[in-house]
C-alpha cells in the first residue's frame, strides 16, 4: 500500500527512494530507474528540492507524458512503471514507482547493455561490471552459478580424502550420493564436478576461482592504516571456518570462569555472533567476482567482514535483517547444513542481530560497499593490538577438580571428559582434540560408554546413537557431582 506523501517525504534517500526537482536532466532520472528495476524496485518522486522544500511539478501532466514517452523511449527491455501525480500543499508531485523486474538486466538503450546498466548501491546508482551482467543472464535463464558444471574436470580433481573426514561414514561417497549434494552432475555421458563442489573441495580451487581464499588482518586502532599482524587463508571452504576462528582468537583472550555447576571459557569477542558472519560470508560471497577476496579485519573496537558481491536483485539490508534471505550458491549452503554449519537457511542474519542485542553490544552494521557487503560486529570492550590483557588463572582449582573426580570416577580421563562438557554438548572427536588427542583412542571410546552407563553424561540424539551429528552432554547426575566434589 502506498505511503501518504507527507510520510515519503520524512524518509532518506537510499536504495528504494530518491528525490528530483524536476525533470531538466532526463539522463540522471532515467539512470535512477534503470538501477531500481535491476535492483530491489523503487520510488522516485520529483518536485522537491535537495533540502526537502516542496516545488511542485509545473504543468504536471505534461510532465506524465514526457517521461513515460521518455521511459519508452530510452529504457530497454521494456520497462513499465506506476506513474502518478501527487497533491501536498497545492502543490503537485510526480511519484514514479518501479518494481523489481524479471527482464533484468535492464540498460539504457542509447549505450548498450554493457555500459549502460546501472545497479543501486545505497543512495546512488552505479554503472553493474561485467560479472553483475552475467549473473543477471544466468538468472533469467533459471541458471545457478555454483551448480553449473565444469567438464575439464572429474572427482579426482576433488579430496575424496577430506570428503570423506567432514561427512563421516554415513554419508555414501559414490557418484550417486555426491550427484545428491550436487557436487557431481552428468555432462556429455559423464559425471564432472560442480562449480560448487571445486570450490569447496578442491585443493586446487584458484587455478579456477583465482579471489576464492580469505584475508585477514589485526589493525592498530580503528583503521587499515597500521597493520599489526595477517594471514591469507586458502584451507577448503568448510575448513576455513575454524582457521578464520582460530586467526580472531589469537588477538582476543579468554577468561576461564568456574560457577555453581560448570566451568565456563568466556572469550574477549563474540565468537558465536562472528561464526555466523563468517558462514554467511562464505556462503553468499560471489565467487564470480573477480578482483577481491573475503576479507576479515579486526580493529581495536569492531571486526569487519567483507564479502564479494552486492544483493541480489529484489533483496535489501532490512531484508536480511528480518530474516528473509535468497541463496546465491545453494551447493555452498547445503554442504554447510550438512556439516552442522549452518543451521535454518536465512536465519544467520537474523540470530546475529538477537544476540548482539541479547549480550547487550551495540547493533551490528550492514552496508553495500563498492565490491559487496560489510557486516560490522562491534566489540564489547576495545583491544589494543599486541597489548592482549592476561587472563583470570584458575588453573589450580580446576587442576584440584579434576583430581576429585578422577578418584571419584577411578579415570583421570572419565573427569577430563566431564569437565570438558560442562562448556558445551561435544562429540567424541571434538573431545579428543579439546584433550589434545590426534585421533578418538580406543580408552576415550570406553571411558565415554562409562559416563553414558553410570548416567552422567547422556546423548544429545540418543535415537540415532551412530549418527555423525551425536553429541555429548552433562546429566543432572553428572553436574550434581560436579558440584560435590568442587574444592
Amino acid at each position: 500500500m502506498p505511503q501518504p506523501a507527507h510520510l515519503l517525504l520524512q524518509q532518506p534517500e537510499g536504495k528504494t527512494l530518491e528525490f528530483k526537482r524536476d525533470l531538466s536532466s532526463p539522463r540522471n532520472v532515467l539512470k535512477t530507474l534503470v538501477a531500481f528495476a535491476n535492483s530491489a524496485g523503487g520510488r522516485l518522486v520529483i518536485g522537491v528540492d535537495d533540502d526537502r522544500t516542496l516545488l511542485g511539478v509545473t504543468d504536471p501532466l505534461d510532465a506524465e507524458e514526457r517521461l513515460c514517452n521518455l521511459i519508452a523511449d530510452s529504457i530497454s527491455p521494456r520497462l513499465i512503471p506506476h506513474v502518478e501525480l501527487l497533491s501536498l500543499e497545492n502543490r503537485t508531485l510526480l511519484v514514479i514507482e518501479v518494481f523489481p523486474s524479471s527482464a533484468r538486466p535492464h540498460y539504457l538503450s542509447s549505450q548498450g547493455v554493457e555500459t549502460g546498466t546501472y545497479i543501486r548501491l545505497g543512495s546512488s546508482n552505479r554503472q553493474a561490471g561485467p560479472d553483475w551482467i552475467a549473473e543477471m543472464h544466468r538468472l533469467a535463464l533459471g541458471q545457478v552459478f555454483d551448480e553449473q558444471p565444469m567438464p575439464t574436470l572429474n572427482r579426482n580433481d576433488l579430496d575424496m580424502a577430506s570428503i570423506a573426514r567432514l561427512f563421516g561414514p554415513q554419508r555414501s561417497l559414490s557418484d550417486k550420493g555426491l550427484q545428491t549434494l550436487k557436487l557431481l552432475r552428468p555432462e556429455q555421458g559423464r559425471m564432472v564436478p560442480t562449480r560448487g563442489a571445486v570450490l569447496l573441495f578442491s585443493p586446487d580451487r584458484e587455478l579456477y576461482f583465482p579471489d576464492a581464499w580469505v584475508q585477514c588482518g589485526r589493525f592498530r586502532g580503528q583503521d587499515k592504516v597500521d597493520i599489526f599482524d595477517q594471514q591469507d587463508i586458502r584451507a577448503l571452504l568448510p575448513d576455513t571456518v575454524e582457521q578464520i576462528e582460530l586467526f580472531l582468537k589469537k588477538h582476543a583472550y579468554k577468561t576461564a570462569r568456574f560457577g555453581a555447576m560448570r566451568r565456563e571459557d568466556v572469550w574477549s569477542i563474540p565468537l558465536a555472533i562472528l561464526r555466523e558472519a563468517i558462514v554467511n560470508a562464505l556462503v553468499h560471497s560471489d565467487y564470480a567476482q573477480r578482483g577481491t577476496p573475503i576479507r576479515v579485519a579486526f580493529f581495536d573496537d569492531r571486526i569487519d567482514i567483507e564479502s564479494p558481491g552486492l544483493l541480489l536483485p529484489g533483496m535489501t539490508i532490512e531484508d536480511m535483517k528480518s530474516g528473509i534471505s535468497r541463496i546465491r550458491n545453494p551447493v555452498i549452503a547445503r554442504v554447510f547444513r550438512e556439516l552442522g554449519l549452518t543451521e535454518q537457511w536465512g536465519s544467520g542474519i537474523k540470530r546475529i542481530f538477537e544476540s548482539a542485542a541479547q549480550q547487550g553490544l551495540p547493533e551490528p552494521l550492514i552496508e553495500e560497499i563498492a565490491t559487496g557487503i560489510r557486516l560490522r560486529i562491534w566489540l564489547a570492550q576495545p583491544h589494543a593490538a599486541g597489548q592482549t590483557p592476561a587472563p583470570a588463572d584458575d588453573t589450580p582449582i580446576l587442576q584440584r577438580l579434576e583430581s576429585r573426580l578422577g578418584s571419584r570416577l577411578e579415570s583421570k580421563l572419565a573427569a577430563k571428559v566431564l569437565m570438558h562438557l560442562t562448556t558445551q554438548p561435544m562429540g567424541k572427536a571434538d573431545l579428543a582434540k579439546a584433550l589434545g588427542h590426534t585421533t578418538v583412542s580406543g580408552e576415550l571410546h570406553k571411558q565415554i560408554r562409562r559416563l553414558l552407563d553410570s548416567g552422567h553424561i547422556e546423548m544429545t540424539l540418543p535415537d540415532k546413537p551412530t549418527s555423525r551429528l551425536q553429541r555429548y552432554r552433562l546429566t543432572e547426575a553428572g553436574q550434581a557431582l560436579l558440584q560435590q566434589e568442587r574444592p
